[in-house]
Formats: structure tokens, sequence, C-alpha cells
């Protein structure tokens, strides 16, 4: 007996149509058995795989009406897509190259911001670059666009996670 009854979705829901294309994408990820599960680079694969199925699944779901999911979708068809041999150790190793680095600049720099006036007075600086890094394709945006976009990309990343958490759920014992 199933210990979990799904409630009745509404099939042209943002949630629905997650959940279909990422479920979907899941059995095939799960169908590609591994030689050894256990390694630390095929455990990092299927940690890419996974979120990639994850994050191409949202921007399908959302279609091309968004700017982020058109980024997204972009950026995941032009990736590179040879079967690199990469160690995790170097990865580790690059992650905290980038994170010693990045603290130094902050030291480096002064804390003075540059701010700008927008047309209704509204006064914004550092902190719309900073969501601009953060949203897929917010760097071409203004500021309003850029608002709504993130809006929007919080919303889907939202049902995102609860999408996930309902499939661990179910599968944890």
């Amino acid at each position: 007996m199933n210990k979990y009854n799904p409630p009745r979705m509404n099939p042209s829901s943002l949630r629905s149509r997650f959940a279909t294309r990422f479920l979907r994408t899941l059995s095939k990820i799960n169908a590609q058995k591994p030689t050894s599960s256990s390694s630390p680079t095929e455990i990092f694969r299927r940690y890419r795989r996974i979120k990639a199925a994850a994050d191409k699944s949202m921007a399908y779901s959302v279609r091309s009406r968004r700017t982020w999911s058109r980024a997204m979708l972009w950026k995941l068809r032009t990736r590179p897509c040879g079967r690199r041999s990469v160690k995790t150790s170097t990865i580790i190793k690059s992650r905290e190259a980038r994170k010693t680095r990045h603290e130094k600049q902050n030291k480096n720099t002064t804390t003075t911001t540059t701010t700008t006036t927008g047309e209704d007075g509204v006064v914004f600086g550092v902190e719309a670059d900073e969501l601009r890094e953060l949203v897929p394709g917010g760097e071409a945006m203004d500021l309003y666009n850029l608002l709504d976009e993130t809006a929007h990309y919080i919303k889907c990343l939202t049902t995102q996670v609860q999408v996930m958490k309902k499939i661990a759920d179910f599968y944890s014992p």
C-alpha cells in the first residue's frame, strides 16, 4: 500500500510541469547505473546531472516567457558536453582558491559604494549589481525588469525545493 497519496494537481501548474519533467529526467539518470557509485568522482557526476536536470526542468516548465529561463537554457545548451575526468580534489582546490581570492579583494577594496538615483528617486547601487549576478540573464536587465525576473525566479526556486523535498520524503524510510 502506498504511504503517500498525492493530491490532484492542476496539469498546467508550474509545480506539475516541473515535477513531471524532473521525475522523467531522474528516472533516465537512475537508469544509467554507474560502475562504482561510491567513488567521489561518480558522486560528483551524479550531483551535476541531477542539478542540471532540475535547472533544465524548471526552465522548460516556465517555457521561454522569462529572461532567466531563456538564459538558463542557453547556458545548459552551450556548456561543454565532453566527459573530462576531473578529480574532486582539483575542484575543491579551485573553489578554495576562488574563496581566498575573493576574501583578498574584499580586504583591499574600500567600503565606498556607488549609488545611482532612478527616475522615481529610488537609490540603488551595488545591491542591484549583486542581484544581477544571481539571476540568470540579469546582467543585461534594467532595475525594473531585474526585480520582476528576480521575484519570478525566487518563486520558481521555491517550487523546485518543495517538489524535491516531497520526492525525498516519499523515498525516505
